[in-house]
């Protein structure tokens, strides 16, 4: 999330072709590809087949088929190390299910900015990172934008520690641990004990602050989208000159019925 400076503006099979049911009555061979590509995610993008096959707890020769099978399909490409790396056929369908998104949570999101003047965001929990999938920026001269698709770490980002907030203690210690707690200024909590008691008091006050955690200057409200199918945040960020703690009297009941308003738009899409 950075500052900018801009002009004024208003974002019949047979018996043997049947696949193997789980116990929850999902199809099993799908339930392992979405979980190779979710394996490959967590691991930066790519990874090599005995390395996923010790992740997945697959033997070598039913991980060389479901890798064959995706690279066939475009979603996984094996790189010249012999290594696998996630496709392009993903991205097409990635960015259809953000412009999905933004368009179901747009009107949501501009009536936050109109009622706060700040630059409003939603995110989601994508594997061990936040990811930007909609916003509306601020009309000021001086506002705040992040790049829609954009992954940021959880324990430095208003959206992310909101995210944490809604998962027990053990699971927030896994999600950092995969991913690092690095510093970026000097506010940046890097100490999971530091960490655990934000998450507490976020708990308790029902929306998350970033002082500047991921960006000096810069401060955030957010909190999480009640019922969401996938774990979501909304929240508005902008210089801590204008979004000050004070602010958050009248900022966070925005930012509430916004994510009422979001909560009963997910609540209709489709299954």
């Amino acid at each position: 999330m950075r500052f900018a400076i801009v002009g004024p503006s208003r974002a019949g099979a047979r018996h043997s072709d049947v696949e193997p049911v789980q116990p929850t009555g999902g199809v099993q061979s799908v339930a392992r590809a979405f979980g190779l590509l979710e394996v490959l995610g967590d691991r930066g993008g790519q990874a090599g087949l005995s390395e996923l096959s010790e992740a997945m707890g697959l033997p070598l020769p039913t991980m060389h088929r479901l890798l064959r099978t995706l690279v066939q399909l475009g979603y996984i490409r094996q790189l010249p190390s012999r290594r696998y790396a996630l496709g392009p056929g993903l991205i097409r369908l990635g960015d259809q299910a953000t412009r999905l998104l933004a368009s179901w949570a747009g009107p949501a999101l501009e009536q936050l900015e109109e009622a706060t003047r700040e630059t409003a965001n939603l995110a989601v929990l994508d594997g061990v990172q936040a990811a930007y999938v909609a916003q509306v920026p601020s009309r000021h001269q001086m506002r705040m934008f992040t790049e829609v698709g954009r992954r940021v770490y959880t324990h430095s980002t208003g959206v992310g520690k909101a995210l944490l907030a809604g998962l027990p203690d053990t699971e927030v210690l896994s999600v950092v641990r995969r991913a690092g707690m690095p510093g970026f200024t000097a506010t940046t909590l890097t100490d999971e004990a530091a960490l655990l008691a934000d998450l507490a008091g976020i708990r308790d006050r029902g929306y998350a602050v970033d002082e500047g955690e991921q960006e000096p200057g810069v401060r955030c409200f957010a909190l999480v989208v009640p019922g969401a199918p996938t774990p979501t945040a909304v929240s508005v960020s902008g210089p801590d000159t204008r979004v000050t703690l004070e602010a958050a009297g009248w900022m966070v009941p925005a930012l509430r019925e916004a994510a009422d308003r979001l909560a009963a738009v997910l609540a209709t899409l489709p299954e």
